[in-house]
């Protein structure tokens, strides 16, 4: 399947003197790239450093990106690098995972580095530098990219039926908003650590006209249609991301444990019931390859629209929306 442009993404960074080397060879030094890092330095995040949103497009490669207008860091138009994936231990002997982006000016100098932290990071607390690998990080990258549904999501079928997420098999078909029954022709599920970025959302009974809890990766886009335009779109068809309705009340990141999380993957992307909400499956895009296996893609590589986001443009970013009232604006808005 040929590289596709990456839509822009939002990734919630550190800059790299927010994360300083306390302790080893590199004492004093903020976070670097793959080269200049040495195992066994102990690092701690300042106090009062917070993230800031590194807003990315895709290039010509899945670990090669561009900056985009409306990043709160780094010059738009430079080049980012998916540089590395770390892991750093604690003195309790928990680990932390963190993926590393490296900015260059056109001349190809490093301008800044990044840190991406795949779990929460704490102010004075050690953080020990104990791998370093350069293979691994778009994988993990992927699997943030993934829209995803959790263990026990009930999907909408060809029939009507509805059916545990778990319980699905290639071949099954399901109900799409825009083509009927259309039959799933992958399957992914992995269980990951409920934390940081892969900590799940959760949309109460209710919250948005779902007949069910609906648990949901964060960057899992939903389908809403407004019979009114309460939030002001400009149009009935609106694509929202769960993380961006979460108010601590009905829609609310739960952390903590871990979570079984799955992808239903199609000939084209679809928008598919869960829970009876409208909801985005899988895209096939230069982020989420790596997930999926290359016998699958190959299958899928001609004559296939799925990795092809005809949508995008219904899309309502972040910050657009106050989240405190967002869900309940769409409820009432697709209701009435």
């Amino acid at each position: 399947m040929p590289e596709k442009t990456v839509p822009a993404q939002s990734l919630p960074v550190y800059r790299s003197a927010d994360f300083t080397v306390i302790n080893g060879a590199n004492l004093g030094d903020g976070l670097a790239h793959a080269a200049e890092l040495m195992l066994d330095d102990i690092y701690a995040l300042r106090p009062h450093a917070r993230r800031h949103r590194l807003a990315l497009s895709g290039g010509n490669g899945a670990t090669l990106f561009q900056l985009t207008e409306g990043s709160e860091i780094g010059t738009p138009g430079q080049d980012v690098h998916l540089d590395c994936a770390l892991t750093f231990m604690c003195p309790d002997g928990a680990t932390v995972e963190a993926l590393v982006f490296v900015e260059v000016t056109p001349d190809s100098t490093i301008a800044a580095c990044y840190l991406l932290p795949l779990a929460p990071l704490e102010p004075r607390r050690d953080y020990a530098l104990v791998a370093i690998d350069r293979t691994s990080a778009r994988a993990k990258l992927a699997e943030i990219a993934c829209v995803s549904f959790a263990l026990g999501t009930h999907i909408t079928m060809a029939n009507g039926l509805q059916k545990r997420i778990e319980t699905l098999s290639v071949g099954d078909r399901v109900l799409t908003r825009d083509n009927g029954p259309r039959a799933i022709r992958w399957i992914g599920r992995q269980t990951v650590r409920a934390t940081g970025t892969f900590a799940p959302i959760l949309i109460a009974k209710g919250a948005l006209n779902n007949s069910g809890d609906l648990m949901l990766s964060p960057n899992h886009r939903l389908f809403i249609y407004q019979r009114r335009d309460r939030i002001r779109a400009g149009r009935p068809e609106v694509l929202v991301r769960a993380g961006h309705l979460v108010n601590g009340d009905t829609v609310v990141q739960s952390d903590g444990g871990f979570v079984d999380y799955f992808q239903l993957l199609f000939d084209q992307h679809e928008i598919i019931y869960a829970e009876g909400i409208a909801a985005e499956s899988l895209l096939i895009d230069p982020r989420t390859q790596p997930v999926i296996p290359a016998e699958v893609r190959a299958r899928l590589a001609e004559g296939s629209r799925a990795g092809r986001d005809d949508r995008a443009a219904f899309e309502i970013g972040e910050g657009l929306l106050d989240a405190s009232v967002a869900a309940d604006l769409l409820r009432r808005a697709s209701a009435c």
